[in-house]
């Protein structure tokens, strides 16, 4: 039996997997928060299935996404990764991995986790938006423009209103399946 999907994703192997399995869940976990956030940071100017295919080459040049380990990236390793043919190779984004595991770090600090401190913003409940056609859906919202805000004072890079929107998009803070699609009523 076929299952309505969210239109983005038909037709591409990875995207439906993504989509079906990992796309609008809430995500509690601090290690996979700091991961969505950092692959969608390495998006900036770039389509959502680049960044999906290298997130195993991700996954090993970044040590599985230990933000511990990554605060700690040095000169030589950030050389290390710009030589790394299976991630994005832009310098500012590269120094934006090690510069936002340090605020990552700092803001579970701040908050107990980083999870209390990005759910926060919703109350703890996700936003079940209602979007008909995935081409309908915003980019951004004053909500996306308040957390980015917040992520930029605390020294994040990267982290523009429409980045941020796609993260709690990712993160199912923010439910934007279409009505139609399987997954909208099931997260």
């Amino acid at each position: 039996m076929n299952k309505n999907k969210c239109g983005w994703c038909i037709g591409d192997e990875l995207y439906e997997q993504y989509h079906d399995t990992e796309w609008g869940v809430p995500v509690y976990d601090d290690k996979t928060l700091f991961e969505f956030l950092i692959l969608e940071c390495m998006q900036a100017g770039l389509s959502w299935i680049t960044i999906l295919r290298k997130r195993e080459n991700y996954r090993q040049a970044l040590d599985q996404f230990d933000y511990h380990k990554i605060a700690q990236y040095d000169n030589q390793k950030k050389q290390e990764l710009l030589q790394n043919p299976g991630i994005i190779r832009n310098k500012l984004k590269v120094n934006a991995i090690v510069t936002n595991a340090q605020a990552f770090i700092n803001t579970q600090q701040e908050f107990g986790s980083f999870s209390h401190y990005i759910w926060s913003f919703v109350d703890n409940q996700p936003v079940k938006n209602a979007v008909s056609d995935y081409k309908e859906a915003p980019t951004n919202t004053k909500l996306s423009d308040q957390i980015s805000k917040d992520l930029k004072k605390r020294g994040f890079k990267f982290v523009g209103s429409t980045i941020v929107y796609a993260y709690l998009q990712a993160c199912g803070i923010v439910n934007d399946h279409e009505t139609s699609c399987f997954r909208y009523d099931q997260i």
